[in-house]
């Protein structure tokens, strides 16, 4: 059985975000049903360089696979890669940046699909790099959007922001020059950013909204505050045991409201229920994502089926 190994370029050829978002969707089911399971996060730090390694089985694709990247000052590298769960034979390798960040943003795609109030045409961005773009695409595909706002600290990065997603998604993105400009009124706010700290105060949020929060997975950062926490009708993870190693917003939340982790929802708990979390039209829904492995193999099975279909890649020499 060979090895193919993709670059960040055959990646990219066979990932869309509605498809994608499918392919998520599909894997957060299965969890639910038992019939995969993720290892959450681990990280070796040395000197200036960090080692970042997670693991997932999905029984329901007879893969098991890994990601790990190393992060330094000079940025990062990603790779991904799936095995065949009866032989254990290498099945694929491939770079995963764009991997990594299509599967973010389908799942945040996933989660508005559940837990966004209903009708939501407008939302607000807090961001304006790489990944924020794949948050917004994620929520055009499962949300009638018709507008959403951008706000970043950098003013000439969300100005470009704007008006390259604009033109990406057909609807006009207007970027803010305050960040209560992109969370009151707005029944939907995304954060994803890099910020050690809450890019936004929790009081401006409107009731109903649904908020995303998906930048920060280190225990020191939140990019939300303990309000938003505390305002928060329901709480969803996109996984619990990952969120209490890495969500610095819930953890230090914890302080200082009634937030506990028993007051949690797993999204795979979600999305198999025929319930909804959203009790009111008031009801202001937190989501929280770190990131799984589970999802970063389930796509990256998805790009190794459409690699095969384009003759994309390279067969390593094994």
């Amino acid at each position: 059985m060979s090895c193919l190994f993709l670059t960040e370029a055959d990646v990219a050829q066979t990932l869309e975000m509605p498809a994608t978002i499918g392919v998520v969707e599909e894997a957060f089911r299965q969890l639910a049903a038992g019939k995969a399971h993720n290892v959450p996060r681990v990280r070796a730090k040395g000197d200036g360089v960090v080692l970042h390694s997670m693991s997932a089985t999905a029984d329901y694709l007879g893969l098991v696979g890994w990601k790990q990247y190393v992060t330094t000052h000079e940025g990062a590298r990603f790779h991904v890669a799936i095995y065949d769960a009866r032989s254990g034979a290498m099945l694929a390798l491939m770079e995963a940046d764009r991997l990594g960040q299509m599967r973010t943003g389908a799942v945040t795609g996933v989660a508005a699909k559940h837990l966004a109030p209903p009708g939501a045409t407008v939302a607000g961005i807090f961001g304006s790099g790489w990944q924020a773009q794949s948050q917004l695409a994620a929520l055009a595909a499962v949300c009638p959007l018709r507008r959403a706002v951008v706000y970043s600290r950098d003013a000439g990065r969300r100005y470009r922001f704007a008006e390259e997603m604009s033109q990406a998604l057909g609807f006009q993105v207007t970027p803010v020059e305050q960040p209560e400009q992109a969370v009151q009124g707005m029944p939907i706010v995304v954060t994803a950013t890099t910020s050690k700290t809450p890019v936004f105060r929790g009081e401006d949020l409107s009731e109903g909204a649904l908020l995303c929060a998906t930048g920060s997975n280190w225990l020191h950062k939140a990019e939300i505050d303990a309000v938003a926490v505390g305002r928060s009708s329901a709480v969803v993870c996109d996984s619990i045991d990952a969120c209490q190693q890495e969500a610095g917003d819930l953890v230090q939340a914890m302080e200082s409201t009634n937030f506990t982790w028993s007051r949690a929802a797993n999204l795979a708990a979600v999305v198999a229920s025929r319930g909804s979390v959203r009790q009111s039209l008031q009801d202001i829904i937190l989501f929280k994502s770190v990131g799984m492995a589970l999802e970063d193999v389930a796509v990256a099975a998805y790009v190794l089926q459409k690699a095969r279909e384009k003759s994309l890649g390279r067969e390593l020499p094994w």
